[in-house]
């Protein structure tokens, strides 16, 4: 699963979720879709990975979750609140759709996302960070959460 990142796992959870919907009939839960509260978690679903992405570039380090090192351990902006604003993002743009499209099977979706970032991702780039940056890594960890 390391060998895609994990925007195309989002986008594979979302196709097979909306194939699911469309092969179900699109069957909505009371209430949705609710495309107002939709479209705007999906537009903050974009504040802290772009923030992220922006001080990643500021830092001269990688982006990319499977590269051997980092050039830096970023601790500011989003990553004061949150070990994971990239991922957060992607759960919340997940979310975001479903409750736009308002079928029942699109909730799937970023159940799937947080399931695969929490338990295949994250692992691995903790206990990349931890052998890379050592202390520092572990004093980050005890000052914030993995999500929120």
């Amino acid at each position: 699963m390391l060998k895609l990142p994990p925007p195309i796992w989002t986008l594979i959870y979302l196709l097979m979720c909306a194939a699911l919907s469309w092969w179900l009939g699109w069957p909505a839960l009371p209430g949705l879709p609710n495309p107002l509260l939709g479209i705007a978690l999906v537009v903050i679903a974009f504040i802290a990975p772009v923030w992220a992405f922006v001080l990643f570039r500021r830092e001269g380090t990688e982006i990319e979750p499977t590269s051997p090192t980092n050039r830096a351990l970023v601790t500011s902006g989003p990553y004061r609140f949150t070990r994971n604003p990239m991922y957060s993002g992607l759960v919340l743009l997940a979310l975001g759709i479903a409750l736009w499209v308002g079928a029942w099977p699109m909730l799937i979706a970023p159940v799937a996302v947080f399931a695969t970032a929490n338990w295949v991702h994250i692992p691995f780039e903790e206990a990349k960070m931890r052998r890379q940056f050592g202390a520092a890594y572990d004093d980050y960890v005890a000052r914030v959460r993995r999500w929120v």
